[in-house]
């Protein structure tokens, strides 16, 4: 197996170190994801503004943005995301029942987070090549044309940060070690 690093302040390049001090400022520690990150500077810096971008800058709710969120990193069967986004839903202060059914992928509390579930897996599995009638549906469900391109914003997102802890194998940090996850195996014959 291939080792990454999983860089501190100081062993990381350079150009990674404005990146690391910046999540450190933001979360009071580096995650595990920045730190393997860090090895590629432009890949620690693109994932950290996407990150902000999408957080800060798109017009979905805490509750949207976590079904976005989760519902890319149960699709790619991400093992370091689907912890680090229950415990960022915890202190979004996102209803449990939200983050439970992303994880199991079971209902969702309501109509309209369900139709951004859809429409999130539908963008992921068709790789963009949504139908008339599926961006319809979504509008219909009370989402905008803006939010259709914002959600890219967010699936970019997690392009970077699932594809990287495939790769990387990074451990689950410690503090969202207690909401660790393995995808629930269909019994469907």
């Amino acid at each position: 197996m291939i080792n990454f690093t999983a860089h501190t302040i100081d062993t990381a390049p350079e150009e990674s170190r404005a990146t690391i001090e910046d999540v450190k400022s933001t979360f009071g520690r580096v995650s595990g994801l920045i730190a393997v990150m860090a090895e590629a500077p432009a890949l620690a810096k693109a994932y950290w503004q996407l990150h902000h971008i999408f957080q800060s800058e798109t017009t979905f709710d805490k509750d949207e943005l976590t079904v976005i969120w989760q519902t890319i990193n149960v699709e790619h069967e991400c093992h370091y995301c689907v912890p680090a986004h229950t415990g960022i839903a915890k202190k979004m202060k996102v209803d449990d029942a939200i983050s439970n059914a992303l994880r199991d992928e079971t209902p969702l509390p309501n109509a309209h987070l369900e139709a951004l579930r859809s429409f999130t897996l539908q963008v992921v599995r068709q790789r963009g090549n949504v139908t008339e009638a599926q961006m319809q549906s979504f509008l219909d469900a009370g989402f905008t044309k803006r939010q259709i391109l914002e959600l890219l914003v967010g699936v970019s997102q997690k392009v970077l940060s699932n594809y990287t802890n495939h790769i990387a194998q990074t451990p689950v940090d410690p503090v969202m070690q207690p909401f660790a996850w393995e995808k629930k195996q269909s019994t469907a014959v």
